[in-house]
């Protein structure tokens, strides 16, 4: 499975998109700051949305869509599924 997935920082104010082939583990990086760069620059680790597909070129494809998307049509993408904008990963085992 491929995901793609956007997580954000505590207050919502920043998003980032992202995809992996292992997204309980992917999050668990971001979340302890196991990978330099812009995530844990600005502190972002609440996974708000996510999507998967076994096909990994649609996944790269999706990814490469949604980061070309304007803000307001990333938040109705996350609202979509999550209007509360919650952590979706603290249902993660461990």
């Amino acid at each position: 499975m491929y995901y793609v997935y956007m997580i954000t920082n505590w207050n919502n104010k920043v998003l980032y998109t992202g995809i992996t082939n292992n997204l309980e583990r992917r999050i668990y990086e971001h979340k302890n700051k196991l990978i330099k760069g812009f995530t844990s620059k600005y502190n972002i680790n609440k996974l708000v949305y996510f999507d998967y597909t076994e096909d990994v070129n649609s996944a790269i494809m999706k990814e490469k869509q949604i980061k070309g998307w304007i803000r307001k049509k990333k938040d109705k993408l996350v609202e979509s599924i999550n209007p509360g904008w919650k952590d979706l990963s603290e249902k993660f085992k461990g």
